[in-house]
């Protein structure tokens, strides 16, 4: 056990968990902090594998935390980067409807872009969308020009520098395993010894349930995870796609579908879909833990959720597992794609919170318990929000844990 607790510590050296630690130690500079992650580096998984989009904030409810999160986290993140010469790019997205019966959806998703004062919104007709995008075919899409594009692991590793020039220390390959209460603090118990802290940031992504309930907090939602398996365009078709090309939407699903996106380094990516996967960390289609396995089995949630979204759940395997499925899909955007356009690219694991009546939580859910701040569901646009969600949890430790600078 160490002789000097920390005041916070933050469980999760994603890029919620980093920029909740800087928030912190920027407002409150006498304040202790340590980040424990459990890998070797940090940013490795969600925040490692997602699409490199910063997000404008179109398709989340009006008042909604995603709504008011992503919107005033755009132009700081941005802001953000141009002040420690991180490169972005503002590509634009178009949301594309393919068929008449996605037109009320798109002109919905345009109200609720308005609403939320996302900037330069456009809904346009097929002659403005091929000067956009040359070779998609839609009847009408929405256009949002101030989408834009990021390497968010560079974006954690500026927060990491900033964390550690402040005085706050980056604690890798540090799995918490138990935590226990001591004389007023908490004992969290790591697979190299003792950790001791007044305070705990749950940021642990897709075990924040789980640390949770290591504190005797056992929360509403389970953690599920869904792999968003993706293909890359090879370099001779990457001129097919100028930004960001999108289908409308599912409105009874939080996934956005199969989508074209460029990424930063030059590449285009084409996915993913979002296949239920059978361990939290699985990456591959291999990839099975048992006990996780078991655990979301044994959660009634799962099947509540099951009985509402088995048609989904399959489309989304065959689609996984038949390339041509997954072409067909990418072909209603842009005509010309060919199976042999699309090689293997990576996957990504969402960490999507389910509650006990089987329904995917559509907004952030940040919970307080004695001494603790846990965020149980932060996915997209989690990245694109960090730094708006982190003030927003520096405000609540403020609070809670009675901090002083």
């Amino acid at each position: 056990m160490t002789s000097s607790p920390y005041d916070v510590v933050v469980i999760g050296g994603g890029i919620i968990g980093l920029s909740s630690a800087l928030h912190i130690i920027q407002r409150f500079p006498k304040t202790s902090v340590a980040v424990l992650e459990k890998e070797s580096q940090i940013g490795l998984h969600q925040t490692g594998h997602n699409s490199g989009v910063i997000h404008s904030g179109i398709y989340y409810r009006p008042g909604s935390q995603k709504a008011r999160f992503c919107v005033s986290g755009v132009e700081d993140l941005k802001r953000y980067c141009r002040e420690k010469g991180i490169e972005y790019d503002e590509c634009g997205k178009v949301i594309m409807a393919t068929d008449e019966s996605e037109i009320p959806r798109l002109e919905e998703l345009y109200r609720r872009g308005t609403d939320n004062g996302v900037p330069g919104l456009e809904l346009i007709g097929p002659e403005r969308l091929k000067e956009i995008e040359p070779h998609a075919r839609g009847i009408k899409a929405l256009y949002a020009p101030k989408t834009a594009i990021v390497d968010f692991q560079r974006v954690a590793v500026a927060y990491v520098e900033d964390i550690q020039e402040g005085g706050g220390d980056i604690l890798t390959g540090q799995k918490v395993q138990r935590i226990a209460r001591s004389n007023g603090k908490l004992v969290l118990e790591t697979n190299q010894g003792s950790v001791v802290s007044r305070h705990l940031i749950n940021c642990a992504g897709l075990y924040a349930d789980k640390v949770a309930r290591m504190m005797g907090v056992p929360p509403n939602v389970r953690i599920l995870p869904f792999r968003g398996e993706y293909y890359v365009l090879r370099p001779q078709s990457r001129e097919l796609v100028k930004g960001l090309l999108y289908p409308v939407p599912d409105p009874r699903f939080p996934f956005l579908g199969v989508h074209y996106t460029k990424r930063v380094n030059g590449e285009v990516e084409a996915g993913p879909n979002a296949v239920l996967a059978w361990a939290r960390e699985g990456y591959k289609k291999t990839a099975i833990n048992i006990p996780e396995a078991l655990g979301n089995l044994a959660f009634m949630g799962f099947w509540r959720m099951a009985r509402r979204t088995w048609r989904m759940g399959l489309a989304e395997m065959h689609r996984s597992v038949v390339k041509s499925v997954f072409v067909k899909d990418l072909q209603k955007l842009v005509p010309e794609i060919r199976s042999e356009d699309l090689v293997r690219g990576g996957a990504g694991v969402r960490a999507q919170a389910v509650d006990r009546q089987g329904a995917l939580l559509d907004d952030f859910s940040i919970e307080e318990s004695q001494g603790a701040i846990h965020v149980l569901n932060a996915p997209s646009p989690g990245a694109t929000s960090s730094l708006s969600i982190g003030r927003h949890i520096a405000d609540l430790a403020a609070r809670s844990f009675r901090l002083e600078g």
